[in-house]
């Protein structure tokens, strides 16, 4: 099997970059569906040995892969003809290394070469983001956006806050002052227009975005923590 995959390489090879005939595309067509024939058949004996365990399948995808006649006309219609074919190529070099390493090594190469890869970009992607969400979020005006929405509810936020007022076991004690009923919706009254006042305050937009920098500094930092051995890009700024 080692041989006929090492055969079924260089015949696509040769069909790919080399300079062929009509003739000898048609052999290399007819080879190659016997080869994949032949493929499909241990695939199917292998699988069986393994007790036709869906597991199998999803440790061999590369051997599926590898199965597809890539050479047949049918093919040739795809707009990503080439990169299929040298997909097919790739795994057919690790049903090939399969055979001479041993069943699996091709699996577990290419989960150690994945991991790897994973373990690399993410840190730079999650930093990436992070910095793209802090600028955005220091060009926002999120005070302003809650007041307008406190504005738009002050009503209904005006009698809830007289509700829980009222309902304060603290509060009770001084119902039988004078004039309680009006002191409690003076004092709501004001909190609400003094909150209002404090989110229109472009200081107030100031500290938030404050917050929010010092925040994605201290998870930028924490995640470079986690990755030392990696360069990982300086913060914007500094």
């Amino acid at each position: 099997m080692l041989v006929l995959a090492l055969f079924s390489i260089g015949l696509l090879s040769w069909e790919t970059w080399g300079t062929v005939s009509e003739t000898q595309r048609r052999w290399i067509l007819g080879a190659d569906y016997l080869v994949c024939a032949i493929f499909a058949a241990e695939f199917l004996w292998q699988w069986r040995r393994a007790g036709w365990q869906r597991g199998y399948l999803l440790r061999n995808w590369y051997e599926i892969l590898g199965m597809i006649p890539v050479s047949s006309p049918a093919l040739r219609g795809f707009r990503l003809f080439r990169v299929i074919r040298i997909l097919i190529l790739l795994s057919r070099f690790g049903m090939a290394a399969d055979r001479a390493l041993g069943r699996g090594y091709t699996y577990r190469l290419v989960n150690r070469v994945s991991e790897r890869l994973i373990e690399l970009i993410s840190a730079r992607i999650t930093l990436a983001v992070l910095d793209e969400v802090c600028e955005v979020l220091q060009k926002g005006h999120y005070t302003k956006n809650v007041a307008r929405a406190l504005d738009e509810n002050r009503e209904a936020l005006r009698a809830m806050a007289l509700e829980k007022v009222l309902a304060d076991p603290q509060m009770r004690r001084f119902q039988r002052i004078p004039f309680f009923n009006d002191i409690s919706n003076a004092a709501v009254e004001a909190s609400l227009r003094v909150a209002t006042e404090l989110l229109h305050d472009p200081r107030t937009d100031e500290f938030v975005a404050d917050v929010l920098r010092e925040n994605i500094q201290q998870i930028r930092t924490a995640v470079a923590a986690n990755h030392p051995e990696q360069r990982l890009p300086p913060t914007p700024g500094s």
